[in-house]
């Protein structure tokens, strides 16, 4: 039985397959077609998961879609409706995008795919708390999605059994609690639906100072985590920016123009919001506990990659054991739309395996010896074949050197995170390399943190962690006697000054706040990457690298050995290993482009 589960059309497209029950191949179209997010019809994941699994399309026993768009065409007319002669011009807008394509789903798959059979349709937050629990490795559990909107829910809590999952209480739009934190998102200077990480980042150079006006004037927080919004400082229902004037007098001024310098006001807003973010999803975690009565937790929807939080909900001891979907944005709907016709339609059992059932979201393309061979000959590049055995030291000893290196190795992750398949790796403990990395390989705002690989069965030695965290969803503090005293000039520094100060043994994965968002590797997800950090541990005495992914600001995560060696020529990298070869950048044939590349990517 082969079912195939889509999103498209909002954000973040993507594409499944389901081998009678089995999650074989999953990859987001972005990594294809290189814009960002791209939230066109996913042709090219389609084709990846068809070719993966050696099947066509009339092999396909069940195409479904991960949200039902009549609804939400239902929900966008009422609110405009309701918004009225306010938002015509957003209106205008929506409405040829609806009319032409958003309303045809069925007719857009059979036209694109050429599939001839059934077409089923999940809610969009049963596909996220399906994506959630589904592949989870509990038998039961409790379910908490929060995301922007999907037809009109925008939170919900839900229980998990067996092969049923089942909703129990939701907020409707246009109370969201994602939307919140986009607005933030927005007035603080950055991209909607593609910033909102930057924001999380930027708040601990931040105090809290704006979050009871937050409470008292944007939003009112009940004790079971539900809430009411005051859309009196909002335009997103029907306008075309997040916030409006009422929302800037009451923060001091008009949202801050993208790229211009961060003052002290958008920090302090990211730490407010961040902390009402926080509250509202402790009080959530907390009454889905008390009625459902489980003590596991899974979650989903983009509001669960923020990992400060989930560390917050891990560290107040709600539940037992916590998972959280990798993909828990758009992207993942297309996987939990693919179970729920597994589970719901079709009534299949669920067995769960003692990790999950996820593959550690290493779903996407992989590439032979002799593709990336032919790849890297194409552009005529030096390169030294490494003996599988001699992989992990070798990389260790470039590591150790503090040198900066692109790993492009085995299946491509799925999710936005980089998992040590497709990522830019380097020595967490060189007080240089987070300044070095942010403005000569990313080429993106120095404030910005990385996290940290460590060995699974290390981890304990440098963070307060007691679970593990594959899928980098998790933040921990860095342990007490990791951390370096600071000296009275260190404890001078405010704002994005914090950055300069040295804070532990691992300076460069240690965040202003001593925390870090951490990914715990485990050998048997990920052989490879395992042995080369314990053979870094083996030189170093440290079991810690630092992991981020392997792209640069504005463009998706590489896919190809061609992207992977066309990024690493456009960077201040110092070697790359894709696959058995390795390559110095010094050996390397001048690369020649006939436009500035950074006019390729659209600034995120």
């Amino acid at each position: 039985m082969n079912i195939l589960g889509i999103s498209a059309f909002y954000h973040d497209s993507a594409a499944c397959l389901l081998q009678d029950g089995v999650l074989t191949a999953a990859a987001q179209e972005e990594r294809f077609s290189r814009i960002k997010h791209d939230d066109g019809f996913p042709a090219q994941s389609i084709a990846f998961c068809l070719d993966y699994a050696g099947l066509s399309i009339d092999a396909i026993d069940y195409i479904i879609f991960y949200d039902k768009p009549l609804i939400k065409f239902e929900r966008l007319l009422q609110t405009y409706l309701a918004c009225a002669p306010f938002g015509l011009r957003s209106f205008i807008m929506a409405m040829p995008l609806w009319l032409k394509k958003k309303l045809w789903i069925p007719d857009i798959i059979a036209r694109e795919t050429g599939f001839k059979g059934k077409i089923l349709f999940a809610e969009h937050h049963e596909s996220h708390a399906a994506s959630a629990f589904f592949p989870s490795p509990f038998e039961e559990a409790a379910i908490i999605t929060a995301d922007g909107v999907g037809e009109w829910t925008t939170t919900s809590y839900a229980v998990g059994r067996g092969n049923r999952v089942r909703i129990l209480s939701r907020v409707r739009f246009p109370h969201s609690l994602g939307l919140l934190y986009s607005a933030f998102t927005y007035h603080t200077g950055f991209k909607v639906n593609s910033g909102e990480y930057k924001l999380m980042g930027l708040a601990p150079y931040g105090e809290p100072r704006f979050a009871d006006l937050i409470k008292k004037e944007l939003i009112d927080i009940r004790g079971d985590g539900s809430f009411k919004m005051n859309m009196k400082y909002f335009n997103y229902p029907a306008g075309l920016t997040m916030t409006n004037r009422n929302f800037s007098r009451l923060f001091g001024g008009p949202p801050r123009r993208p790229e211009s310098p961060i003052t002290q006001r958008e920090m302090d807003m990211a730490a407010s919001v961040q902390v009402v973010t926080e509250e509202i999803m402790l009080k959530t975690a907390h009454h889905a506990r008390r009625e459902t009565g489980m003590k596991n937790l899974c979650l989903a929807g983009g509001v669960a990659l923020n990992c400060v939080a989930n560390g917050k909900i891990l560290r107040e001891g709600i539940f037992d054991n916590i998972w959280i979907q990798p993909a828990s944005g758009d992207s993942g709907g297309a996987v939990g739309a693919a179970y729920t016709a597994w589970h719901h339609y079709l009534d299949k059992p669920r067995t769960p395996r003692a990790r999950g059932s996820q593959s550690a979201s290493y779903l996407g393309p992989e590439f032979s010896k002799e593709k990336i061979r032919i790849s890297l000959d194409t552009f005529g590049a030096a390169y030294e074949e490494v003996p599988d055995a001699e992989i992990a030291v070798r990389a260790a000893d470039i590591i150790a050197s503090e040198l900066v290196m692109g790993w492009f190795q085995g299946r491509m992750e799925f999710g936005p995170r980089a998992l040590g398949a497709r990522s830019i790796i380097g020595d967490a403990r060189s007080p240089h390399m987070q300044s070095v990395m942010n403005l000569k390989i990313k080429y993106r705002e120095s404030f910005r943190p990385f996290a940290p690989s460590v060995l699974a069965d290390r981890a304990a030695e440098f963070f307060d962690i007691n679970c593990e965290s594959p899928y980098m969803l998790l933040v921990a503090n860095v342990r007490q006697d990791k951390l370096i005293a600071a000296s009275h000039g260190d404890l001078s520094h405010n704002g994005l000054d914090k950055l300069k100060v040295v804070r532990s043994e691992i300076p460069a994965v240690t965040h202003v706040d001593n925390s870090a968002r951490l990914q715990t590797v485990h050998r048997e997800d990920n052989q490879l990457y395992y042995d080369t950090i314990d053979a870094f541990r083996k030189k170093t005495g440290c079991p810690v690298i630092i992991n981020t992914s392997f792209n640069v600001r504005g463009e998706p995560i590489v896919c190809t050995p061609e992207h992977a060696y066309t990024c690493f020529m456009r960077t201040e990298m110092d070697y790359l290993f894709v696959g058995n070869f390795l390559l110095d950048k010094k050996k390397q044939p001048a690369f020649n482009e006939d436009k500035d590349w950074r006019q390729e990517f659209e600034l995120d």
